[in-house]
């Protein structure tokens, strides 16, 4: 199990779990009126763009998981929009922001985070 959290979350970020609501924070985290990376899929780019634009987030990874063909995304998500909500609510406001692109997706792959307050 450590293992695989050392995987998914890199000992740059910090990880705490509240209740079932996962609490996200990286350590040095991206300024969210940021361009997208310069290596985004044209999908990939779309999806950055419109949800940077509805949730300001401190960190975002859009990623096109269908092995080339633009069908199945997966979106990691932290912004302070999501703070007190639970997983289920995130995650039916990020498919809401989507809502017109999602139609032409076979898949969406959603994690949503509330970045922690620094103490």
């Amino acid at each position: 199990m450590h293992s695989l959290r050392r995987l998914l979350f890199p000992p740059a970020l910090s990880v705490r779990s509240i209740s079932s609501t996962t609490t996200w924070r990286a350590a040095a985290s991206a300024n969210a009126s940021s361009p997208p990376p310069p290596a985004l899929s044209e999908g990939e780019r779309v999806i950055h763009e419109k949800l940077t634009a509805k949730f300001a987030p401190s960190q975002l990874q859009v990623q096109d998981v269908s092995g080339g063909c633009g069908t199945f995304y997966a979106i990691t998500i932290a912004s302070t929009a999501f703070k007190g909500l639970p997983i289920v609510k995130q995650h039916k406001l990020v498919t809401e922001a989507l809502k017109s692109d999602i139609e032409g997706f076979h898949g969406l792959q959603v994690r949503s985070f509330s970045p922690m307050v620094a103490m």
